[in-house]
C-alpha cells in the first residue's frame, strides 16, 4: 500500500487511519463460526483482530456457534445430525449435547483466549439474566430450534458501557424456561438490530456471497437490499446460506448501517474487511 507503515501484525494505510477515527466508539457485533473455528492458529487469528479492534475504542460483542462440534459430539453418541433449510433440527438428545458444546465447551474456550490477550471477555448464553427470550420456530413437539423473541439489551449495554467484551453461546429458554438452540446467525442479527449497532460481522467459511458457488472469484463485494432479494428469489442463495442473509435483511432493516460476511480463514480477514477501503468480503446495505 501506498503512504503506509507495515506493522507485523497489518499494514495500516491512510484510508486505515481514517476509518479507526470514524470507527471510533462504534459497536459491532460479530457472529463466529465455522471452518474458522477449527484449528488453533485460525482461531488465534480471530482473536488477534478482535483485539486489535478492541484497542482501537470499537465496542465489541461476539456471539458464537460450533456446529463442526457439535456434530463431532453426536456422531460420538450415534446420533446422526439433521438439518432443513440450512437449520438443525434440534430434538431432546440434540439439545443437550448442543448446551454442553456451547455454553460448556466453546464459550469458555473463547472467553480464556480472549482474557489470555487482555480483553475483559464475559462468558454468557441467552439465558443469563435473560438476555434472550426463545420461543419454538416450528410447532413440533420434539423439536427444539428456537428463533428470538426479544433480547434484553440492558445487560449488553451494561457490561460494553464498562469496557467489557459479552461472549454469547447461541442457546436461550422460553418463558417457561425450556431450552431451545438458536442459529447463531439469527441470534447476531437480532442482537445487532436491539443494540442499533454499527456494523453485523459474520466469520464464515466462504469468501461472502458468490454469483457462482463453484468460483471464488465471482464474490460479489457489495450489494444494497434490492441485489439481496433478487439473489434470493433467484437461487443463487440457497442451503446454509439462507438464515445468514435472512439475519443480514432483518439486521439492515432494523437500522444497522452495514453487514459483512467474510472468510475467518483467511489471515486478517477482520481487519482488511473493516479497516481498508479495499476490504475481502461482501458488504451488504440497505
Amino acid at each position: 500500500m501506498s503512504n503506509s507503515v507495515t506493522s507485523e501484525r497489518f499494514c495500516i494505510s491512510v484510508d486505515t487511519l481514517s476509518l479507526i477515527r470514524k470507527y471510533a466508539d462504534s459497536t459491532f457485533v460479530i457472529k463466529y463460526g465455522g471452518s474458522a473455528m477449527k484449528s488453533k492458529s485460525l482461531q488465534l487469528n480471530v482473536i488477534y483482530d478482535i483485539a486489535f479492534l478492541y484497542s482501537l475504542g470499537i465496542k465489541i460483542i461476539l456471539v458464537h456457534g460450533g456446529g463442526y462440534l457439535i456434530d463431532n459430539w453426536l456422531m460420538k453418541l450415534n446420533i446422526k445430525p439433521k438439518f432443513e433449510r440450512g437449520l438443525r433440527v434440534t430434538d431432546a438428545n440434540t439439545m443437550e449435547v448442543v448446551e454442553m458444546v456451547l455454553s460448556g465447551y466453546i464459550n469458555k474456550n473463547l472467553v480464556s483466549l480472549l482474557n489470555q490477550h487482555d480483553i475483559p471477555a464475559v462468558g454468557l448464553s441467552g439465558k443469563d439474566a435473560k438476555l434472550v427470550t426463545a420461543a419454538p420456530l416450528v410447532q413440533n413437539f420434539n423439536d427444539f430450534t428456537g428463533k428470538v423473541e426479544s433480547i434484553n439489551s440492558k445487560v449488553l449495554s451494561t457490561l460494553l458501557d464498562n469496557s467489557f467484551v459479552p461472549v454469547v453461546a447461541s442457546v436461550a429458554s422460553c418463558l417457561q424456561g425450556q431450552t431451545y438452540n438458536i442459529n447463531a446467525d439469527t441470534l447476531a442479527g437480532s442482537i445487532a438490530s436491539y443494540t442499533k449497532a454499527d456494523k453485523l460481522i459474520l466469520i464464515t467459511d466462504t469468501p461472502g456471497i458468490l454469483s457462482d458457488i463453484n468460483d471464488n472469484s465471482s464474490l460479489i463485494k457489495q450489494m444494497d437490499l434490492n441485489k439481496i432479494y433478487d439473489l434470493k428469489s433467484t437461487g443463487v442463495i440457497t442451503d446454509g446460506m439462507i438464515p445468514k442473509i435472512d439475519c443480514c435483511i432483518n439486521a439492515l432493516n432494523n437500522d444497522v448501517s452495514a453487514v459483512h460476511i467474510i472468510d475467518g480463514r483467511a489471515r486478517h480477514a477482520l481487519l482488511y474487511e473493516l479497516l481498508t477501503n479495499d476490504r475481502l468480503g461482501s458488504m451488504l446495505v440497505a
